[in-house]
């Protein structure tokens, strides 16, 4: 369009949406809330669980993030609680890989993992955001250290195969190149007469002046280089001291070459309400979360205790597992309640008697496909080399995207990145390679990016969360159909047995998910036991 088209064409609708592409946090927030992968947490502390007869007994099956926290208040009430787990570790997808660990997927792939002291992947969940007070709060309680993780890297890269030659661009290039165009379309349109019936004089003089300041536009509402822009978007020659110290302002790029290039479609992830700062890890490794859960449950979980079966009468649930550390070993045992936080791909090939609604449900939810690869480097060349220290860099390529350490920044050994985190028909195809063949198709693809891959790559760790032997499945998937079809059926007691996890919530892929999930299981299993009272049960 030339210019006298833009004033023409430009009205509120037009404004709105040029600025929701750039700042649209609202709306991004209501189409992941709408996914079910969203929302305020409804964590408000502990809950209250007095009343309870001695001696009630609960089984809890699963020791992730939802089983642990059941079990965790269930046993501080005065419940008499033990878990099942199926792994020889406490965490499910809380998970850290580290050096000396070994894992075996489905269809035998062994990987032992070489990473050096200290270094880690983390294969599922990788940050805590700000408002998720229910994971902030046992981190908290159970004494799990915590430091900042950094989601936005303006010194990161957007990278598009088919932009700028395939040369990746520094983010905050394109983050405030973008920004700049539209403000400056905005305010071309703000100085005729296209907006007179939409903002008031008053209006439309605040208007342009934040406009200015928003987009770092000079004296006529252009965004051209210069100083001012440098100041935001970085110099082509650095600033400095003595005779070589005066700068050079560096290229804005085109609105056209900005706009056909797509990389502006990397921005908008960090609007996202789960992803807006101030966002946590904790100090080595998001498994760190699970390990302190396991020391503070201590004997109550037993695992390596694949479940069988569950059965419940009037009196209570009886489950049966094979003990994996006792030779398969046909074992049962039994409680007056039950918390269910097996995934629902496992829990569907579980015998259960429950009733048709749940049955239903378990079976009308997938589990989405993940890929998350991580490559240990002989040096930390991000850092060195291209001045990256943590946060995230965003490609068009199948890997889709590249995390930084945020940790030991300069130190002078080896480092591991996040190669790749995939969801979709990317992963799925990722999955149907071996280990070592998505270790090595990552690094072929890294390397458009990162061209130092080839030389310090030291050793690799693939986790296809598909293969996973105790989710086949990273997350559970919802639409809005299925939300209001089945959603309730999923999380309503079944007689003496409920369901709990990330897959029961609306903050799906979330570990908050786990955690208020479960209170509120554990919160109606309590009152019903309190109102009704309760026989201590089989196995009380």
């Amino acid at each position: 369009m030339n210019d006298q088209t833009d004033r023409v064409a430009t009205s509120r609708r037009d404004l709105l949406r040029m600025i929701g592409v750039t700042a649209g946090a609202s709306a991004m927030y209501q189409a992941m809330s709408t996914l079910g992968h969203a929302g305020e947490s409804t964590y408000a502390g502990p809950p209250d669980l007095q009343g309870a007869p001695p001696g009630t007994s609960v089984l809890v099956l699963g020791a992730g993030i939802a089983g642990m926290t059941a079990a965790y208040e269930l046993q501080k009430a005065g419940y008499k609680v033990q878990v099942l787990e199926f792994n020889n570790r406490a965490g499910g997808r809380n998970w850290s890989v580290r050096g000396g660990d070994s894992y075996t997927e489905l269809g035998g792939e062994r990987q032992d993992c070489q990473f050096d002291k200290d270094l880690y992947l983390n294969p599922g969940p990788w940050r805590i955001p700000y408002h998720h007070r229910g994971m902030l709060d046992l981190c908290r309680r159970l004494g799990v250290k915590l430091e900042p993780f950094v989601q936005v890297n303006h010194n990161a890269y957007l990278h598009n195969t088919e932009a700028f030659g395939g040369k990746p661009q520094r983010y905050r290039d394109v983050f405030f190149d973008y920004q700049g165009h539209v403000a400056e379309l905005l305010a071309k349109a703000a100085h005729t007469s296209a907006l007179d019936a939409e903002v008031s004089t008053e209006d439309k003089e605040w208007l342009l002046e934040s406009l200015r300041e928003w987009g770092t536009l000079d004296k006529d509402f252009r965004y051209v280089a210069g100083a001012h822009v440098s100041d935001r978007r970085g110099w082509k020659k650095a600033r400095g001291g003595g005779l070589s110290a005066r700068p050079t302002p560096s290229e804005v790029v085109s609105r056209h070459d900005i706009l056909k290039s797509r990389l502006w479609a990397g921005i908008p992830n960090s609007f996202e309400y789960d992803m807006q700062t101030t966002i946590f890890q904790p100090v080595g490794g998001m498994g760190r979360v699970g390990e302190a859960f396991g020391r503070e449950l201590g004997p109550i979980i037993k695992y390596q205790a694949k479940v069988t079966s569950i059965t419940q009468d009037a009196r209570g649930v009886t489950v049966m597992y094979d003990d994996l550390a006792d030779g398969g070993a046909k074992k049962q045992a039994a409680a007056a309640w039950c918390v269910v936080t097996i995934p629902l791909p496992i829990l569907g090939q579980i015998p259960m008697n429950v009733g048709p609604k749940l049955t239903t449900a378990i079976a009308a939810i997938p589990y989405a496909s993940s890929i998350k690869v991580g490559l240990q480097f002989k040096r930390r060349f991000w850092e060195e080399d291209e001045q990256i220290y943590g946060g995230i860099t965003y490609t068009n390529l199948p890997i889709g995207t590249i995390g930084y350490p945020n940790t030991d920044f300069q130190g002078r050994g080896k480092g591991v990145l996040l190669g790749c985190y995939i969801w979709g028909l990317a992963a799925m195809e990722f999955t149907s390679l071996t280990p070592e063949q998505r270790i090595q198709e990552t690094l072929r693809q890294g390397a458009r990016i990162h061209p130092q891959y080839p030389q310090e790559f030291d050793n690799g760790f693939a986790m296809a969360w598909h293969r996973s032997p105790f989710t086949m499945g990273c997350m559970g998937v919802w639409n809005d159909e299925a939300r209001a079809e089945h959603y309730d059926n999923l999380c309503a007691l079944d007689g003496r047995i409920v369901l709990a996890g990330e897959h029961a919530s609306f903050m799906g892929g979330w570990q908050e998910g786990s955690v208020t999930s479960a209170l509120d299981a554990i919160g109606r299993i309590h009152q019903r036991v309190v109102t009704q009272g309760s026989s201590k049960g089989a196995g009380a």
